[in-house]
């Protein structure tokens, strides 16, 4: 099982998010943390499972003070069998961190650390509404050292408006001389109603045209594996042994528990001759609805029952982000029943195309159909 706790506070909303978000108090952030625990022993029910990994994403969980952080984390051990969680990864900000909250990562057992980097160039970063720049990350990248939290994430954004092929290659330049153990990449997907989707639709900005995007995703992969990072989803790279694991977990369909605004769940109901049956269950997004769910137990959140043939898909999808795809015999242990049953004409039709193919006992998509990869999933659902 794995957990996922949203901080939603930002000391100032990126101009592309759509995430849950905003300015806080140390008033409000001690009552959301006590929401949090209240949250988590309602869910400590969940499941038996040991908890294998944790993530705690925001919003900007490096804005917590060490002592609130330390409630958190020690009040979810308290609650959880953590003894087997061999990852504990957390989001943190360039520019928000300090060394006492880095004491209490590394204290508290938090192992692995990604940091919001984006761009390295200061008017890109600007573009995007940081309030860093990139001598902070690598002051925070530093301090992180210092205090043996070694295992580091970086995210990284291409298809920037105004970013050129060689401020990609500049950006990631800039990423590999900190050495990470792990680097996101990825494009630019302008979502509604966010002040840079505006900005994009009043022709105040323009996106970079759709083949230099795909250069520099190519760019992407050719340094990063030059630099012993080996491309393992479709937006992340890692050395070997150092693959987000709460990641894989999502993609391959582990139960898990999310806490906080906005946070879902997924729990498995059923495993039978007829399928694998789940429920998703999604928290709301509005503070003061989700104290009335967590203290007065009012209804607040959404649930949606899975189907077999919909969690199929979703074995399918998620799987396929993945460059090692999916193994038929971990099909039919989910599902009971054969992937070529369900999908037989799409996998022929998709390996004709050049878009999946089958090797090393697994199927997946090749360069070609990762490019393409929303087409593919279309046509599975069309199965």
């Amino acid at each position: 099982m794995e957990i996922y706790v949203h901080i939603p506070f930002c000391a100032k909303k990126c101009e592309y998010c759509s995430f849950i978000s905003f300015p806080s108090s140390d008033i409000q952030k001690n009552e959301y943390i006590g929401a949090l625990l209240r949250e988590a022993e309602i869910r400590k029910s969940f499941s038996d499972e040991p908890v294998k990994t944790a993530y705690i994403g925001g919003g900007t969980p490096s804005l917590l003070s060490p002592e609130q952080l330390r409630r958190l984390v020690n009040g979810l051990r308290e609650l959880f069998p953590m003894d087997e969680c061999t990852e504990f990864s957390i989001e943190a900000n360039p520019g928000t961190i300090t060394v006492p909250f880095i004491e209490a990562l590394s204290d508290l057992g938090i192992n692995r650390i990604s940091y919001g980097m984006q761009a390295y160039q200061n008017h890109l970063l600007k573009t995007l509404g940081r309030i860093h720049d990139f001598s902070a990350v690598k002051e925070s990248v530093q301090i992180a050292r210092k205090y043996s939290v070694s295992n580091l994430n970086l995210d990284l954004i291409f298809g920037i408006p105004g970013q050129t092929i060689s401020d990609w290659e500049e950006t990631l330049d800039a990423a590999l001389s900190l050495c990470p153990q792990h680097i996101s990449a990825y494009g630019l997907i302008p979502e509604e109603d966010t002040p840079l989707w505006k900005r994009l639709q009043q022709g105040e900005l323009t996106l970079p045209e759709p083949e230099t995007e795909r250069e520099m995703y190519d760019l992407a992969i050719r340094k990063l594996k030059k630099h012993g990072l080996e491309q393992y989803e479709i937006s992340n790279f890692a050395l070997p042994g150092h693959e987000c694991c709460h990641n894989i977990g999502y993609w391959t369909q582990e139960q898990y528990i999310g806490l906080g605004l906005s946070a879902s769940s997924m729990r498995i109901t059923a495993k039978n001759e007829r399928g694998l049956f789940c429920i998703r269950r999604t928290n709301p997004e509005a503070m003061d609805q989700y104290l009335k769910m967590v203290y007065n137990g009012q209804d607040f959140f959404t649930e949606e029952h899975v189907s077999p043939e919909d969690t199929r898909f979703e074995t399918l999808m998620l799987s396929l982000r993945m460059n090692r795809g999916i193994r038929p015999e971990r099909f039919m242990e989910l599902h009971g029943i054969s992937i070529d049953s369900c999908y037989e004409e799409t996998l022929k039709k998709m390996v004709k195309d050049g878009l999946m193919q089958y090797s090393g006992g697994a199927w997946s998509l090749t360069r070609k159909g990762m490019d393409l990869q929303n087409s593919v999933l279309v046509e599975f659902m069309e199965d």
